[in-house]
């Protein structure tokens, strides 16, 4: 690969995780929270977990499965192509419905349609990274997708709270982009078709079976899954009620809530893209992996930590600051440790979808249960926040720990 096929193809690739994380971030951290509190405003932190937990549960199981049968496609377009093109068009079509039907359960299932589609698209975009850039190159790779996941995470919450009440209008432009993105990325960087034998017939069982990663031949994978998985669950669980702490915990009104979502997330945004690209060089540089990821751990904790000493905007600020600084971190070199740890399973590079699809559900799985966890904590106290703030921290500085034993990445 020429070296301006290899830059614009990371410029592709940081554009579509944009994109996607800005989706998700705009929709997940507050467009749907407001939309459900315009619905049922008294039982609006439980309905929101149900809402979370029911997409999130079909999207998980997309996940690997949707990665598995890439690894298997075969067209004269490539493996990835037709599952990004299929998942961004109709995904991003219904997602431009959210807003225009009543009832918890449309809006239930049409973001079911839309989750469940982007989800079967992104192991298909990520498993690029792995086909296409060889493992030194991969810390770079890593790093502008990370600094463009991160700063997409920014950019969702600014326009989230921008116009959130303008629902239509919002998730149109959130649908259309995705769509319009992912078809310009095929489009500049058309893929190959796969050259070799076919896989092997399809066997249900086998199929089923491939899913199984044992932690005792792979343990490296499964410290790795653990740590991830650890990590979101504190993260997931601020990000989530991030409206509602404004709201219930430092005092806001809603629509002074929305406002401050857009202030917060512009520190952030800055120090994530800092951050991000930083750590994705340095750890090249180094050609470490684990001391980046194990210090964004330790600095998500100090984070989440600052709302629960100072209740107040001034504490939300140094959250934004922190969070973006840890976060930024741990995306831009996390990608690169997930592709060095992947197991060798005797089928060469035909697991590689599947295999980053289950370490994807260390991200989609924490989207179930996570908020779940934190409605009921928060239920149980009496909305006490402050428990909501020790018990994310508590998980994001176990992710910090979890990645010290892998040994085959330094």
């Amino acid at each position: 690969m020429s070296n301006s096929t290899k830059r614009r193809l990371l410029v592709s690739l940081g554009l579509l995780f944009f994109v996607l994380l800005t989706l998700y971030s705009a929709i997940l951290g507050v467009l749907l929270p407001n939309q459900i509190q315009n619905m049922d405003p008294a039982n609006k932190t439980t309905t929101l977990g149900v809402i979370y937990a029911i997409t999130s549960v079909f999207s998980t199981l997309a996940t690997p499965i949707s990665g598995a049968l890439s690894d298997r496609t075969r067209t004269r377009f490539g493996r990835r192509t037709p599952w990004i093109v299929v998942g961004a068009g109709i995904g991003g079509g219904a997602l431009m419905l959210v807003p225009l039907v009543s009832g918890l359960v449309a809006v239930t299932l049409l973001w079911l349609v839309a989750t469940v589609c982007l989800n079967s698209m992104q192991p298909a975009v990520t498993a690029i990274v792995a086909d296409r850039f060889v493992p030194a190159e991969r810390g770079v790779a890593s790093g502008v997708v990370g600094a463009a996941m991160t700063a997409g995470v920014s950019a969702g919450t600014i326009f989230g709270g921008l116009f959130a009440a303008q629902l239509n209008f919002a998730y149109f432009v959130l649908g259309l982009a995705i769509l319009v993105v992912c078809l310009l990325f095929v489009v500049i960087n058309p893929e190959q078709p796969v050259d070799g034998p076919r896989p092997a017939p399809f066997r249900l069982g086998a199929f089923v079976s491939g899913f199984w990663v044992s932690p005792r031949r792979h343990p490296d994978f499964a410290w790795a899954f653990a740590g991830r998985f650890t990590i979101y669950m504190g993260y997931q669980a601020i990000l989530t009620y991030l409206l509602y702490i404004l709201q219930d915990h430092i005092g806001f009104d809603q629509d002074h809530a929305n406002a401050t979502i857009a202030r917060l997330s512009s520190v952030t945004f800055v120090a994530l893209v800092i951050s991000g690209l930083g750590a994705g060089w340095l750890s090249d540089r180094m050609r470490r992996r684990k001391p980046l990821v194990f210090a964004a751990g330790l600095v998500m904790a100090a984070a989440v930590a600052a709302p629960l000493v100072a209740p107040s905007l001034g504490g939300m600020m140094v959250y934004a600051v922190l969070i973006g600084i840890g976060y930024g971190t741990f995306m831009s070199v996390d990608l690169a440790l997930m592709t060095q740890v992947l197991p060798d399973r005797g089928e060469g590079d035909d697991a590689t979808g599947k295999d980053l699809g289950i370490l994807t559900t260390a991200v989609n799985v924490p989207q179930i249960i996570s908020p779940v966890i934190a409605a009921m904590l928060l239920t149980a106290t009496g909305n006490n926040y402050a428990a909501l703030f020790v018990t994310a921290g508590l998980f994001v500085l176990a992710g910090a720990f979890l990645v010290l034993p892998i040994r085959s990445v330094r």
